[in-house]
Formats: structure tokens, C-alpha cells, sequence
């Protein structure tokens, strides 16, 4: 696994990019892809409005995007936070109207309006205090026997019979993998 292949701002690019697309939408669970080309950030797929979170799919980042989801549904719940359907354009098209401006400035402003939909200060507050001891608590259910047998059980109900042992040890290999590069 490599992780390092972004520059520092284009991995800010894509996770604004991605919040941008998601706030602006009102989407609280969704999948974003980009390809990078020639150094530039290109999204190719922001509409999964039911994404693809299967163990075997995302194998080595299941635990990443389970943990994820848990601390975000957490924040909801804590918050009182409710789903807003009402999709107002305005603020985006404000930014987008602005003549002089550059790029990274629009961004910047295009986060602002996300960050505020996304309650992110209150979010990044919320996991570290209730929420600051779930990346241990995450590493510890995903290399236990409990969830050793969810991912047999799942590679079990997923492939043909033949194929099981080859992708029990896959998946545990890419989940040992993810656990050592956590802790």
C-alpha cells in the first residue's frame, strides 16, 4: 500500500473538492474518486449515493471507513444533527460568480461554506473528547476473533467454496497489513 503519492495540496485539493461536492449536495455518506494526471486533480466519480463499503471491496480501508462512519454517525446522534434535504445553491454560485479570484482562493472559500455545513469545528471537537479513544477501541475489534470471523463468514458467503481459503488468508494479510500501519 502506498499512501504518500499526493502532494500536500493536492491531497488538501481532493478532500476539499470532496466535502464541496458532498456539502453542497447535501450528502452525509457517499464515496468521491479522483485521477491524477500531469499533477493535476481531476474528479472522475462524486455520485455514489450508496457506496460500496463491503470488506471485501474495500478490504485493507474497510476498518478505516467503518471507523469513520461510526465517529460520524456519532457526531449525528450527539448533535442532534439532522439531514438537510434543502439544497441552496446560492453561496456556491456566489463564490463561482466572483470574477478575480483565483482557483485556490474559490476553494478556499468553497471549504469555508462546507466546513460550516459539516459543523467541522464541532466535529473535530467531538473526536477528540467522547470520541478519542475510538481508533484504539477500532484496532482492537478488527484484529480480534470476533472480527475474524465476520470476515470468514463474509468471504464465505461471498465466494465459491473453492475460493475460500485463498481469500480468507487475502483479507487477513491486507487487514494485518492496515493494522500494523495504525499502530
Amino acid at each position: 500500500m502506498r499512501h504518500d503519492f499526493l502532494s500536500p495540496g493536492q491531497g488538501a485539493e481532493v478532500e476539499t473538492i470532496s466535502k464541496v461536492v458532498n456539502a453542497f449536495f447535501r450528502w452525509e455518506f457517499n464515496s468521491c474518486e479522483s485521477i491524477v494526471r500531469g499533477g493535476e486533480v481531476f474528479p472522475i466519480d462524486y455520485a455514489n449515493a450508496s457506496p460500496d463499503v463491503a470488506l471485501t471491496s474495500l478490504h485493507y480501508y474497510f476498518p478505516w471507513a467503518i471507523t469513520a462512519l461510526v465517529r460520524w454517525c456519532s457526531f449525528c446522534l450527539a448533535e442532534g444533527r439532522r439531514i438537510r434535504i434543502d439544497v441552496d445553491p446560492r453561496p456556491w454560485f456566489e463564490v463561482a460568480d466572483r470574477e478575480g479570484p483565483t482557483y485556490e482562493e474559490k476553494l478556499r472559500d468553497y471549504r469555508a461554506l462546507a466546513d460550516d455545513y459539516f459543523q467541522a469545528d464541532a466535529y473535530a471537537e467531538f473526536c477528540a473528547g467522547p470520541l478519542a479513544h475510538l481508533d484504539e477501541a477500532a484496532h482492537d475489534w478488527f484484529r480480534s476473533e470476533g472480527f475474524d470471523k465476520v470476515l470468514v463468514d463474509t468471504v464465505r458467503s461471498t465466494f465459491p467454496s473453492h475460493e475460500h481459503e485463498r481469500f480468507i488468508e487475502h483479507y487477513r494479510g491486507l487487514l494485518a497489513a492496515w493494522a500494523s500501519d495504525t499502530y
